[in-house]
């Protein structure tokens, strides 16, 4: 009988006392962070960041990642289309390129938009370059009817990037999105 008014005593006091607590421990965090210096708080972002970009630089060095689009523009100029479908990625991954990426096809106006959905084994010129802002990644693959498509893709070293699809018969088609590691 002892041990049951006891615990009938603890639930009284934690479903009374609780949220007071809780709110007690939340001031007490809040009042922490103010009072961090202006210095340790920029250490902690410079930690963050540099994570980051050891991240990014171990993608490129290995050659696998995937570029998540999020927006997509015919050039010079075009109309700016923001891209929802998760499914749209561009892969590069042990040495192929998979793309489904939606396209606009055509010279002039009317422009009829397609989907690249393909992939290949047979990428050439294949270049990465480091540079003071990021990477850039660029080659050459052979899609439908033996058209040469150029692919261009700059990263910033925090995980942004810009994918330009050119080849000699369309407009360039320009995307931004991020990059993501291939699991």
């Amino acid at each position: 009988m002892k041990r049951f008014s006891i615990f009938i005593v603890c639930i009284a006091l934690c479903t009374f006392c609780g949220p007071y607590v809780h709110r007690a421990t939340a001031q007490k965090q809040k009042h922490d962070y103010h009072n961090t210096t202006h210095e340790e708080r920029a250490a902690r972002r410079a930690a963050r960041l540099a994570e980051e970009e050891r991240i990014i630089d171990s993608l490129m060095i290995a050659q696998n990642f995937e570029f998540n689009p999020q927006t997509m523009q015919q050039m010079p100029a075009g109309q700016m289309n923001f891209l929802s479908n998760i499914n749209y990625t561009f892969t590069i991954w042990r040495g192929a390129m998979d793309i489904c990426l939606p396209y606009i096809a055509g010279i002039t106006p009317p422009y009829r938009r397609t989907l690249l959905n393909t992939g290949t084994k047979n990428l050439q010129n294949y270049k990465t370059v480091q540079t003071d802002n990021g990477w850039i990644v660029s080659f050459n693959a052979v899609l439908y009817a033996e058209i040469d498509y150029t692919f261009t893709l700059e990263i910033t070293d925090y995980g942004g990037a810009t994918l330009t699809i050119s080849n000699d018969w369309y407009n360039d088609v320009q995307y931004t999105g991020t990059i993501s590691q291939v699991y």
